[in-house]
Protein backbone atom coordinates (compact mmCIF):
# COMPACT_ATOMS: atom_id res chain seq x y z
CA UNK A 1 0.00 0.00 0.00
CA UNK A 2 1.50 3.28 -0.64
CA UNK A 3 1.59 6.74 0.28
CA UNK A 4 -0.89 8.28 -1.85
CA UNK A 5 -3.39 5.15 -0.82
CA UNK A 6 -3.41 6.10 2.97
CA UNK A 7 -2.97 10.00 2.38
CA UNK A 8 -6.19 9.58 0.00
CA UNK A 9 -8.03 7.20 3.20
CA UNK A 10 -6.75 9.87 5.78
CA UNK A 11 -9.07 12.38 4.00
CA UNK A 12 -11.86 10.45 3.20
CA UNK A 13 -11.94 9.15 7.04
CA UNK A 14 -11.14 12.61 8.28
CA UNK A 15 -14.53 14.04 6.39
CA UNK A 16 -16.13 11.23 8.28
CA UNK A 17 -15.37 11.33 11.30
CA UNK A 18 -15.77 15.43 11.40
CA UNK A 19 -18.79 15.67 9.64
CA UNK A 20 -21.87 15.91 12.10
CA UNK A 21 -23.28 12.63 13.56
CA UNK A 22 -24.55 11.18 16.71
CA UNK A 23 -21.17 10.78 18.19
CA UNK A 24 -19.84 14.11 18.11
CA UNK A 25 -24.02 14.40 19.84
CA UNK A 26 -22.90 11.89 22.71
CA UNK A 27 -19.80 13.40 23.52
CA UNK A 28 -21.51 16.77 24.08
CA UNK A 29 -23.90 14.85 26.25
CA UNK A 30 -21.61 13.25 28.03
CA UNK A 31 -18.51 15.39 28.81
CA UNK A 32 -20.51 18.32 30.78
CA UNK A 33 -22.80 15.57 33.17
CA UNK A 34 -19.73 12.83 33.46
CA UNK A 35 -16.28 15.25 32.71
CA UNK A 36 -13.32 14.10 30.71
CA UNK A 37 -12.86 10.76 31.40
CA UNK A 38 -16.54 9.49 30.70
CA UNK A 39 -15.62 11.49 27.37
CA UNK A 40 -12.70 9.80 26.86
CA UNK A 41 -14.21 6.35 27.38
CA UNK A 42 -17.04 6.99 24.68
CA UNK A 43 -14.00 7.31 22.49
CA UNK A 44 -12.57 3.73 23.31
CA UNK A 45 -16.10 2.78 22.48
CA UNK A 46 -16.24 4.21 19.00
CA UNK A 47 -12.71 2.43 18.09
CA UNK A 48 -13.54 -0.82 19.39
CA UNK A 49 -16.56 -0.55 16.94
CA UNK A 50 -14.04 0.30 14.13
CA UNK A 51 -12.17 -2.66 14.98
CA UNK A 52 -14.92 -4.86 14.45
CA UNK A 53 -16.51 -3.33 11.63
CA UNK A 54 -12.99 -3.55 10.50
CA UNK A 55 -12.41 -7.32 11.00
CA UNK A 56 -16.30 -8.28 9.66
CA UNK A 57 -15.42 -6.38 6.46
CA UNK A 58 -12.24 -8.22 6.07
CA UNK A 59 -13.53 -11.29 6.98
CA UNK A 60 -16.03 -10.46 4.80
CA UNK A 61 -19.11 -11.28 7.09
CA UNK A 62 -20.55 -7.74 7.05
CA UNK A 63 -20.74 -8.09 3.20
CA UNK A 64 -23.86 -10.49 4.08
CA UNK A 65 -25.69 -7.66 5.59
CA UNK A 66 -25.59 -5.81 2.49
CA UNK A 67 -26.29 -8.86 0.55
CA UNK A 68 -29.28 -10.45 2.59
CA UNK A 69 -32.07 -7.79 2.80
CA UNK A 70 -33.64 -9.09 6.00
CA UNK A 71 -30.24 -9.07 7.61
CA UNK A 72 -29.64 -5.56 6.84
CA UNK A 73 -33.08 -4.53 7.68
CA UNK A 74 -32.50 -6.46 11.11
CA UNK A 75 -29.46 -4.58 12.03
CA UNK A 76 -30.95 -1.04 11.09
CA UNK A 77 -33.56 -1.22 13.31
CA UNK A 78 -31.54 -2.56 15.98
CA UNK A 79 -29.32 0.57 15.38
CA UNK A 80 -32.71 2.62 14.98
CA UNK A 81 -34.20 1.57 18.67
CA UNK A 82 -31.05 2.70 20.04
CA UNK A 83 -30.52 5.83 18.89
CA UNK A 84 -34.72 6.61 19.35
CA UNK A 85 -34.03 4.98 22.97
CA UNK A 86 -31.40 7.00 23.93
CA UNK A 87 -32.94 10.15 22.78
CA UNK A 88 -35.99 9.07 24.57
CA UNK A 89 -34.13 8.70 27.91
CA UNK A 90 -32.50 11.84 27.45
CA UNK A 91 -35.65 13.84 26.72
CA UNK A 92 -37.20 12.56 30.04
CA UNK A 93 -34.21 13.48 31.64
CA UNK A 94 -34.28 16.70 30.50
CA UNK A 95 -38.39 17.24 31.60
CA UNK A 96 -37.71 15.77 34.98
CA UNK A 97 -34.74 17.75 36.06
CA UNK A 98 -35.24 21.35 34.86
CA UNK A 99 -32.00 22.57 35.92
CA UNK A 100 -29.52 21.48 37.88
CA UNK A 101 -28.63 24.48 40.72
CA UNK A 102 -24.48 24.93 40.53
CA UNK A 103 -24.43 23.97 44.46
CA UNK A 104 -25.42 20.66 43.52
CA UNK A 105 -23.19 17.58 42.42
CA UNK A 106 -23.97 16.45 38.49
CA UNK A 107 -22.77 13.52 39.53
CA UNK A 108 -26.51 12.14 40.00
CA UNK A 109 -26.56 12.39 36.17
CA UNK A 110 -23.32 11.38 35.11
CA UNK A 111 -22.87 7.65 33.84
CA UNK A 112 -19.78 5.52 34.45
CA UNK A 113 -17.22 5.13 32.35
CA UNK A 114 -18.02 1.67 31.37
CA UNK A 115 -21.61 2.83 30.42
CA UNK A 116 -19.92 5.71 28.79
CA UNK A 117 -17.63 2.93 26.66
CA UNK A 118 -20.74 1.28 25.90
CA UNK A 119 -22.71 3.78 24.77
CA UNK A 120 -19.97 4.67 22.60
CA UNK A 121 -19.11 1.12 21.11
CA UNK A 122 -23.09 0.52 20.63
CA UNK A 123 -23.76 3.67 18.98
CA UNK A 124 -20.92 2.71 16.03
CA UNK A 125 -21.96 -0.63 16.09
CA UNK A 126 -25.42 -0.98 15.95
CA UNK A 127 -24.96 1.84 12.79
CA UNK A 128 -25.18 0.31 9.18
CA UNK A 129 -23.80 4.00 8.23
CA UNK A 130 -20.09 3.09 9.68
CA UNK A 131 -20.39 -0.75 8.08
CA UNK A 132 -21.01 0.32 4.73
CA UNK A 133 -18.03 2.89 4.66
CA UNK A 134 -16.39 -0.71 5.70
CA UNK A 135 -17.63 -2.12 3.10
CA UNK A 136 -18.02 0.43 0.09
CA UNK A 137 -15.00 2.96 0.69
CA UNK A 138 -12.84 0.83 3.32
CA UNK A 139 -11.98 -2.04 0.51
CA UNK A 140 -10.88 0.09 -2.04
CA UNK A 141 -7.67 1.01 -0.31
CA UNK A 142 -6.94 -2.51 0.59
CA UNK A 143 -4.03 -3.78 -1.73
CA UNK A 144 -4.55 -7.39 -2.67
CA UNK A 145 -1.94 -9.78 -1.53
CA UNK A 146 -0.28 -11.34 1.40
CA UNK A 147 -0.35 -8.47 3.00
CA UNK A 148 -4.09 -7.48 2.70
CA UNK A 149 -4.67 -8.76 6.30
CA UNK A 150 -2.18 -5.92 7.63
CA UNK A 151 -3.10 -3.11 5.50
CA UNK A 152 -6.10 -3.72 6.38
CA UNK A 153 -5.76 -3.15 10.61
CA UNK A 154 -3.38 -0.37 9.58
CA UNK A 155 -6.50 1.32 7.95
CA UNK A 156 -8.62 0.85 11.32
CA UNK A 157 -5.82 2.26 13.15
CA UNK A 158 -5.45 5.57 11.12
CA UNK A 159 -9.34 5.57 11.13
CA UNK A 160 -9.11 5.18 15.13
CA UNK A 161 -6.06 7.96 15.45
CA UNK A 162 -8.21 10.16 13.24
CA UNK A 163 -11.64 9.48 15.42
CA UNK A 164 -9.33 9.94 18.87
CA UNK A 165 -7.55 13.61 17.97
CA UNK A 166 -11.18 14.85 16.94
CA UNK A 167 -13.12 13.93 19.19
CA UNK A 168 -10.13 14.65 21.93
CA UNK A 169 -10.30 18.18 20.73
CA UNK A 170 -14.06 18.14 21.52
CA UNK A 171 -13.79 16.67 24.89
CA UNK A 172 -11.22 19.16 26.01
CA UNK A 173 -13.51 22.13 24.37
CA UNK A 174 -16.53 20.69 26.14
CA UNK A 175 -14.97 20.08 29.79
CA UNK A 176 -13.56 23.92 29.24
CA UNK A 177 -17.18 25.20 28.70
CA UNK A 178 -18.51 23.10 31.66
CA UNK A 179 -17.83 25.47 34.05
CA UNK A 180 -20.05 28.30 32.42
CA UNK A 181 -22.99 25.61 31.40
CA UNK A 182 -23.38 24.80 35.28
CA UNK A 183 -25.08 28.45 36.06
CA UNK A 184 -27.66 28.43 33.65
CA UNK A 185 -30.39 26.56 32.17
CA UNK A 186 -28.17 25.03 29.37
CA UNK A 187 -27.95 21.64 30.84
CA UNK A 188 -31.67 21.32 30.18
CA UNK A 189 -31.32 22.50 26.85
CA UNK A 190 -28.47 20.46 25.99
CA UNK A 191 -30.36 17.20 26.97
CA UNK A 192 -33.33 18.23 25.28
CA UNK A 193 -31.44 18.91 22.25
CA UNK A 194 -29.11 15.64 22.38
CA UNK A 195 -32.87 13.94 22.60
CA UNK A 196 -34.37 15.02 19.28
CA UNK A 197 -31.49 14.95 17.59
CA UNK A 198 -31.03 11.58 18.48
CA UNK A 199 -34.39 10.61 17.44
CA UNK A 200 -33.41 12.21 14.33
CA UNK A 201 -30.60 10.23 13.78
CA UNK A 202 -32.73 7.30 14.24
CA UNK A 203 -35.30 8.08 12.30
CA UNK A 204 -33.07 8.71 9.43
CA UNK A 205 -31.88 4.89 10.06
CA UNK A 206 -34.91 3.84 9.42
CA UNK A 207 -34.82 4.76 5.57
CA UNK A 208 -31.58 3.73 5.16
CA UNK A 209 -30.98 2.00 1.88
CA UNK A 210 -27.85 -0.86 1.43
Amino acid sequence: MGWSEVLSFVLVASLLVMSPGPNGVLIAKTVPFSGRKAGFANVAGFVAAFYLHGALSVFGISLLLVKSAEAFFIVKMIGAAYLIWVGIKALKEAWRNPVVPPQVSTKKYSVSQIKAFREGFLTNALNPKVTMFYLSAFPQFIPLGSDTMTSAFMLVLIHALINAVWFSVLILLFFKLTAATKKTGFQKWLKGVTGVVFIGFGAKLMTLKP
